[in-house]
């Protein structure tokens, strides 16, 4: 599914990470959007950008929509999806912040790694899932994937008031405590680092910055 035409990207998803950061919980989702171009494949290289020496990691559990969903509900929305995969929202967190809107930093070309596979609803149990990510082989972020506050449902059956999903659309669902920024010193990604993003019952994405 080279092409999707929508990528849509969910903040501050993981009760635990929202509650140790101090805030409260949100009552909706915070969405912002990608696109095509923005993606990559799950073993290629993404490059370093001049022009933000702030990039960092964000692991991911993406879904994929299998069928037309628009203002379906909760319980309709399982029956449109058609299974999961991995995503790296790489993000280069000075232009991210240059303003109150995330879209400038979430975009660069060929920066979000996805795949390897779409694992279908009756192979993956996000019950017992649990998300690793690994920045040169150190463990920097692990997070069951049940401590999601949106669940995926929920987020097809939100987005889906709004405007109608097509098969093949993903949503990023967000990502756990860990990344770079939160960091003391923060460490971000360079050149020659290579960051992975595993998922149980789904494999890994495997991203050489260059």
């Amino acid at each position: 599914m080279p092409n999707p035409s929508k990528v849509l990207c969910t903040g501050l998803n993981y009760t635990s990470h929202i509650q140790e950061m101090g805030r409260d919980l949100p009552a909706y989702p915070t969405l912002f959007a990608k696109f095509a171009d923005t993606l990559t494949g799950p073993t290629d290289a993404v490059a370093a950008v001049a022009e933000d020496p702030e990039m960092d990691w964000e692991g991911e559990l993406a879904v994929v929509v299998g069928r037309t969903a628009y203002k379906v509900s909760e319980a309709e929305a399982g029956e449109c999806i058609a299974g999961y995969t991995v995503a790296n929202d790489i993000s280069m967190r000075g232009w991210q912040y240059r303003s109150t809107e995330w879209l400038q930093g979430k975009i660069w070309a060929r920066s979000t790694p996805v795949g390897p596979v779409l694992a279908t609803p009756d192979e993956f149990d996000p019950a017992t899932a649990v998300l690793r990510t690994t920045l040169n082989g150190d463990p920097v972020q692990e997070h069951r994937i049940a401590d999601l506050l949106f669940t995926p449902a929920h987020l097809v059956a939100y987005v889906s008031t709004m405007l109608p999903l097509r098969p093949g659309d993903l949503i990023l669902t967000g990502t756990p405590g860990g990344v770079g920024r939160a960091r003391t010193p923060q460490r971000y990604l360079k050149p020659g680092d290579l960051v992975e993003v595993a998922i149980d019952g789904i494999g890994a994405v495997s991203t050489p910055i260059i």
